[in-house]
């Protein structure tokens, strides 16, 4: 069993703390850490979780540690804790910088311990339904949009929602970036609040993003389109659509649904299909999974390298937006 440590009871960190106590079957929770006491006072009183007002003592006292404060802490804790041989869960995005990140990386090289990154979409049900079926997507179009909330306006959108986005996407497509271009609009807040972003890659692929956290109702979709077939992922409904192109042999069945793409040209067969997705809480499950890339000696699902990938290109978004006159530099 995993002795862990829990930096952050806030909003999510309560979730976390909620979650870990459940997986009593693979972590011993010893306690946690926060500087702010209301956010103390509940874990304490209304989770029984015992407090620790040292950083230092709370890492000595565990194998392990989950990082859900603030971005613009999580490396403090983090370096702390790899420079101690610990194992480190840190929320996305990683770190605030880039070069933040590839310390950490060194750091966790040195120490030879794991260190996974919370992009939780990786563990949604209607994504890990998909991905048997994702094969070489060439065009890819996500949607992520969020109601206005005030919680969430001092991180760009491009960190606080696009960022998920760009990590399933960079997991997806396994080639280089050749271009990337951007632009955002501020409504309510310093910086964009509605950000849409063109990764285009070395092999032809072309991934359109677009994040808002002004919109009127939530969604949280991406479509991939391959060769011969459409993959929808509606990561809020967790649901996952299928619709395939096979080629025609012989007479079709008078119930299908066949297009003529011409003389001398195959027919082809259009199949619809919804792959059953089984209800699962994705947090939970990757906090699971860290315990077990730290049991089994394996790389974690979303690994430090990931992590910081997702991060350098969100980063590089950002730049292009500033260099569009997008940002206000001042509050970057």
């Amino acid at each position: 069993m995993l002795k862990i440590g829990l930096f952050g009871v806030g909003h999510l960190g309560k979730i976390h703390a909620r979650l870990i106590k459940e997986l009593s079957d693979v972590y011993e929770f010893v306690g946690f850490y926060d500087p702010s006491e209301s956010n103390a006072s509940f874990a304490q009183n209304d989770l029984g979780l015992k407090r620790y007002t040292s950083i230092e003592d709370l890492i000595s006292k565990v194998d392990c540690i989950d990082i859900v404060t603030p971005t613009l802490s999580h490396f403090e804790i983090a370096q702390v804790a790899l420079r101690n041989s610990k194992h480190v869960f840190i929320e996305k995005p990683i770190t605030e910088t880039f070069e933040e990140a590839s310390k950490l990386q060194k750091l966790a090289q040195e120490a030879e311990v794991k260190v996974q990154v919370g992009h939780v979409e990786r563990f949604n049900p209607a994504f890990k339904q998909a991905l048997p079926f994702l094969n070489d997507p060439m065009f890819i179009e996500t949607h992520r949009l969020a109601q206005y909330n005030p919680r969430g306006t001092d991180v760009p959108v491009v960190l606080d929602l696009m960022i998920h986005d760009l990590d399933i996407i960079l997991s997806v497509v396994k080639a280089k970036i050749k271009r990337i271009s951007a632009s955002g609009v501020s409504v309510v807040s310093d910086t964009p609040d509605i950000t849409n972003a063109r990764i285009e890659f070395e092999n032809g692929c072309v991934a359109n993003l677009t994040a808002s956290r002004i919109s009127l109702k939530n969604m949280r979709k991406t479509r991939f389109f391959q060769r011969d077939a459409y993959i929808s992922v509606d990561f809020l409904t967790k649901e996952t659509e299928i619709v395939k192109m096979s080629t025609v042999n012989g007479e079709p069945d008078p119930f299908d649904i066949v297009l003529d793409l011409g003389e001398g040209k195959a027919k082809k067969k259009i199949e619809i299909f919804k792959p059953d997705v089984v209800t699962s809480n994705a947090i939970k499950e990757e906090l699971l999974t860290f315990a077990q890339s730290i049991e089994n000696n394996t790389v974690p699902i979303v690994s430090i390298e990931a992590g910081s990938y997702a991060l350098e290109v969100a980063l590089q978004i950002m730049d292009k937006l500033k260099a569009n006159g997008n940002l206000i530099k001042e509050n970057i």
